[in-house]
Order: C-alpha cells, then structure tokens, then sequence
C-alpha cells in the first residue's frame, strides 16, 4: 500500500514568510508551490524547486485567485476563458523558474477558494483542466474525489489524483467544513495522523456530526500555512510508516488514467 503525502508551500512573499517550506520539503513526496498570485514570488518558487528537486519531491503548481490580501480564500467570479488563462499563466512561471533547477512539474493543484468552487462548478473546473491540458497534457490535475474537477480531468484525458485532507474537518457529503466554523481545521497532530491513517487505509473520514464519509484517496494534504504544520506533518508521515503504508510522489502510475 502507498499514498502521496503533500503540503502547500511557497506562499510567502517578498519580505513576508509564511509557513514552513524548508521543514515540509524534507516530510512530504509532493510540493505544491504558489504562484504568485495569493502568494509566492520567482525567488521563492525558484528556491523551492532547487530545495524539492535535491529531495526528490514532487513540484506542482498550486495556481490561485490574484488575491494577495486574502491569500486566494475570497470567491472571485470572473469569465471562464479569464479563469483558464489565469490558471495557465501561473503554471507557465513555476514552469520557467522550476527549469533553473531541471525540476520538471509533476502535477497542477488549485488553492483555496479556486479549488472550492471548481470543486461543485462545472464551468470553473473545465477552465482549470483546458489550462492543465493546453500547458501540459501529462501533468495530473489534483482535486477532491467525485467533484467537477475529476469529470473535467475525464473529458479532457487527464491523470487525475484524489485528494483527502489531514487537518481538515469533513461533512457528510464529503465536502470541507468552512475555516470560519469551529473545529474546520484540525490542529491537534495525534488526531490529524488518525484521520490520515484511515483515509489511506480505510478510504473514510469521520465527519463533523460523528458519521463516516467514503473518501479513496491517492494523495493526503498537510497545510504548509497552518502553526503546527510541521508537527502534522512528522505525525502523519510516522503513523503512515508505522503501519506500512509507503510515501511516494506522485507519478501518473498512481493516479487515475482517465
């Protein structure tokens, strides 16, 4: 059994350093790296390719809303064809200064409010995967299982990856609790490695109300952003080795083929 554990990363900017990317790239198999949109600049996305290509991390593009003020987490509609450009813009520049450190990209995950609402929008999630598709047709797009995104990744042919989160609290249907209710972020590293442990090994989560949800996964995420992100993360990757599930990047042999 194997699982990808990855972490978002790189979202500082200029003088401003937030999270803890040089502790993650040495924990997780997969970097997603901002953009420079809600975060991150050319001398932080260079940085973290030369630091995850030395590891032998995985590099993504972690592409976001241009909301630096609030780092990407604000719903922004706009026209899709807008959308796709924007999206195909931010992988183009990790692309360019990846290429500094021969660290080729590896897979494409929306940030924030972006990724949740392409998760349930079919227009935003088909923008995203044109961009994916026009930019790179071997990168795997990463997203939520079941969502928009996954039948966007179908209808344009590419590999897909099915995300679960560590530190986030589920609802029943499978969506994220919203950060502003109680509890939506899970703080404590014991009980973030638990809920790891059984999304890789059991493919469910436990929900906000006490049920389960049906979650398979290829991919677990720890966000680099949080205080305890670094303790998450040694929890989870422990609890993981501890009973034999083995981290690997992700590579299109362990995402779907679609």
């Amino acid at each position: 059994m194997h699982i990808d554990l990855n972490a978002d990363m790189g979202e500082g900017f200029g003088a401003y350093r937030i999270g803890h990317d040089e502790e993650l790239v040495g924990i997780v198999t997969s970097a997603n790296v901002a953009c420079g949109f809600h975060g991150g600049d050319s001398t932080i996305m260079h940085g973290l390719a030369v630091a995850a290509a030395a590891r032998g991390v995985a590099l993504g593009a972690h592409p976001g809303f241009n909301d630096l003020w609030g780092f990407g987490r604000r719903a922004i509609p706009m026209p899709v064809r807008e959308l796709e450009y924007m999206v195909a813009y931010q992988i183009g520049a990790l692309q360019a200064l990846a290429a500094y450190a021969n660290a080729p990209l590896r897979h494409v995950k929306p940030h924030g409010a972006l990724y949740n609402m392409a998760a349930t929008d079919a227009a935003y999630a088909g923008a995203i995967a044109g961009a994916v598709r026009t930019v790179d047709d071997g990168l795997i797009l990463v997203g939520p299982p079941g969502s928009e995104l996954e039948k966007a990744a179908d209808l344009a042919g590419l590999f897909f990856a099915r995300e679960g989160f560590c530190d986030r609290l589920y609802r029943e249907d499978g969506s994220l609790v919203p950060r502003g209710e109680p509890g939506a972020v899970i703080a404590n590293a014991d009980a973030a490695a638990l809920q790891a442990l059984r999304l890789a090994t059991e493919g469910v989560a436990y929900t906000a109300g006490g049920g389960k949800v049906k979650l398979e996964v290829d991919t677990l995420c720890v966000h680099g952003d949080e205080p305890g992100a670094v303790a998450v993360a040694k929890a989870v990757r422990r609890a993981l080795e501890q009973v034999g599930v083995e981290l690997r990047p992700l590579s299109p042999s362990v995402a779907d083929a679609v």
